[in-house]
């Protein structure tokens, strides 16, 4: 297992990489292997000393396998058993091997273009013969995501995707997707018999853990984590004004070398906002069929997937929990800093996206879970002034819930689907919110 270490107090920025983003070729392969591509012009860097600091990863981790989909007939759709829909309009994959992957999604050409529809897969676990039962997709349709005229968005290489699914070490796949009723999430309509052009389904390998030595004694050691540490009795805005400045203490964070990470995957520069005004909480929707101990490269998945699949600059979230309360490093550039993200499209700018690894929409978030998302806030929030009980204004910067430019209230501590018309965190979560909001508050001492 690599051993998973905590940032600091003073954390500096994650290591860089050598190879850009990859850019999206217009005729897919039947198999294609991530390498390194073309690069694209990299957006300003208010910090240019941070990206000249980094180093790069020693070693790659992972792989990601690309399969372009194709209309089922109408004798295999019915042999599967297909969902809602023309015959004639499903697409997908028959049964096939394939080498070895750990999490699923499918993505397509146009990142604008939405997927109203269902997307249903079913694996068969490496080394065996048995295959799962059909499992759904997420459609996602791009609430997370970079903001609209953003360097990020506006690079030509984001698709747009579903949802990510983690599956466990898996050797086959089916896949079908189906076009539907439009999502009642989202207000733009789109025929039922058309699906966007360029599927393809994406099955992401996010590598082995390194092994991790034994702890002294008997017992061995799952994380290598450093003891949270107390968070300096300053912040800026409180200064400024001349209040006491309500912080928490800093929690115990694993950092990106901790979850195994590889920086040359990512863009090298780093992009920052002014401040963190809010926080959104998300869940991944990957499912929760994930032991901790796989956490790490669960988010080696979604990492992987988020920059060579979907074709972000870096990892969407700014922070990601998992089931038992851990804490982890998300987009590269500094814990402490006001990083931007790609978690709330349309509300990245002065804001923290947080993601409890999981799907909540009919299952409770682990208490953990929650109580370390207040942790978090009380600390990171705490850093720039903000009361996790109290409301903030933040400008959108367009979506599908507000204009840009509309000046909207919202909680501090809000859910996606306060700032994007979504199912996200899944109301198990969302419902818990008011829990986090309290703890955070007392942990600032308010």
């Amino acid at each position: 297992m690599r051993a998973l270490l905590a940032t600091s107090i003073g954390v500096s920025c994650a290591a860089a990489l050598t190879l850009p983003l990859a850019v999206p070729s217009t005729a897919a392969p039947a198999i294609r292997t991530s390498t390194a591509q073309a690069a694209p012009v990299p957006a300003p860097d208010p910090h240019p000393e941070s990206a000249a600091a980094a180093t790069a990863s020693a070693e790659p981790a992972g792989s990601t396998q690309s399969l372009p989909l194709s209309p089922l007939t109408p004798a295999a759709t019915r042999a599967t058993g297909s969902p809602t829909g023309s015959a004639s309009a499903v697409q997908g994959l028959r049964q096939r091997d394939v080498r070895p992957f750990s999490l699923v999604g499918v993505v397509w050409d146009d990142p604008d273009a939405e997927l109203h529809g269902t997307v249903q897969i079913r694996t068969r676990a490496t080394g065996s013969t048995r295959w799962s039962d059909w499992q759904d997709v997420e459609t996602h349709n791009a609430e997370h995501a970079a903001d609209p005229g953003t360097a990020e968005r506006e690079s030509g290489t984001v698709r747009g995707s579903t949802a990510p699914l983690w599956v466990g070490d898996s050797d086959g796949i089916e896949v079908r997707v189906a076009p539907g009723a439009p999502d009642p999430h989202h207000r733009t309509a789109t025929p039922h018999d058309a699906l966007p052009d360029g599927l393809r389904l994406e099955l992401v390998d996010p590598g082995e853990d390194e092994p991790q030595p034994p702890a002294a004694g008997a017992a061995r050691t799952a994380r290598a984590i450093e003891p949270a540490a107390v968070a300096p009795r300053t912040a800026e805005s409180a200064a400024a004004a001349g209040a006491r400045p309500y912080v928490g203490p800093r929690p115990r964070i694993v950092t990106r070398k901790g979850w195994g990470a590889d920086e040359r995957l990512r863009e090298r520069r780093f992009v920052y906002t002014k401040r963190v005004k809010a926080a959104f909480v998300h869940h991944t929707a990957t499912g929760n069929n994930y032991r901790c101990s796989q956490s790490p490269s669960v988010l080696r998945g979604i990492y992987r997937y988020h920059v060579k699949s979907s074709g972000w600059r870096d990892i969407g979230y700014n922070f990601a929990i998992d089931k038992c309360g851990n804490i982890y490093e998300g987009r590269a550039g500094g814990v402490s800093k006001p990083v931007l993200g790609a978690h709330t499209l349309g509300f990245n700018s002065n804001s923290m996206g947080i993601a409890v690894i999981g799907t909540f929409s009919s299952s409770n978030p682990p208490a953990a879970s929650v109580k370390a998302v207040s942790k978090l806030t009380a600390w990171k929030l705490g850093l720039f002034g903000a009361n996790p009980k109290g409301r903030t204004t933040l400008v959108s910067g367009g979506g599908n819930r507000f204009r840009k430019g509309a000046k909207v209230r919202l909680n501090v501590i809000s859910g996606h689907r306060d700032g994007f018309s979504t199912e996200c965190p899944g109301r198990r979560l969302y419902k818990k919110l008011g829990t986090a909001r309290a703890g955070s508050a007392r942990l600032q001492g308010r």
